[in-house]
């Protein structure tokens, strides 16, 4: 989890998280200065649950606050999470049955986007981004979303470092591992995806000269990346 000046919705979050996991579990948390109450409500929540990690944040922003958390993960299986939307109670349970298949590298599910309110506004996530495996069709329009995916500890050599100039880490994780492994798409609502003003990311289209801007940088530091990994 990556935070910062969450505490208005971290402790429904943190509930719901901690409902999924055993005491053999992880939270990782990377917080990038937050200024409000947050990491009291956390300190609070590490009274029930010991295994809640916090580091300091590198203050560089979402994408380098989340490769932060990435690295300090230990897990067999990395979840990414917001610090304000609901996870199902069946959402770990749920993912993990995919991960039998060896071939499997991530997991990524459906969500209902909410409102500030917690009111459905969007059903499916999935039914508005058409979202499905395959590189092409993911760098042309992205539908990984990094608060629904779950992928295996090992492709993170894969995966970091995340790319600077990269628009959002979550593509960036999901094309990754399709190239190296194998990314499923499965149709289970297993999160309350919170849509609000205060969110980094929003549902909106950026403007055609960026969003095609972003696709060749993308498409640049892809191609840089198979380099790299060719020649070790």
């Amino acid at each position: 989890m990556a935070t910062y000046n969450g505490q208005k919705y971290i402790s429904k979050q943190l509930e719901s998280i901690i409902k999924n996991l055993s005491n053999n579990d992880e939270i990782i948390i990377s917080d990038d200065g937050s200024k409000d109450e947050t990491l009291e409500i956390i300190q609070d929540y590490r009274k029930n649950f010991k295994n809640i990690k916090v580091y300091e944040g590198p203050h560089k922003g979402v994408k380098a606050n989340f490769e932060n958390a990435l690295r300090h993960a230990s897990g067999e299986y990395i979840y990414l999470t917001d610090q304000d939307d609901i996870w199902m109670d069946n959402k770990v349970e749920m993912t993990q049955r995919f991960f039998k298949d060896s071939n499997v590298t991530l997991v990524i599910h459906d969500a209902a986007v909410i409102d500030n309110n917690m009111d459905i506004v969007i059903g499916s996530f999935f039914s508005t981004r058409n979202s499905k495996s395959g590189i092409i069709k993911n760098i042309v329009k992205n539908s990984y979303i990094g608060c629904c995916m779950a992928f295996r500890k090992e492709i993170l050599d894969y995966i970091l470092p995340i790319p600077d100039n990269i628009h959002m880490h979550d593509q960036w994780i999901g094309i990754i591992s399709e190239v190296v492994g194998k990314s499923v798409f499965i149709p289970e609502k297993l999160i309350y995806y919170r849509r609000h003003g205060e969110n980094v990311s929003t549902m909106q289209h950026l403007p055609l000269r960026k969003m095609i801007r972003n696709r060749l940088v993308f498409v640049i530091n892809l191609l840089k990346w198979e380099v790299r990994i060719k020649h070790g």
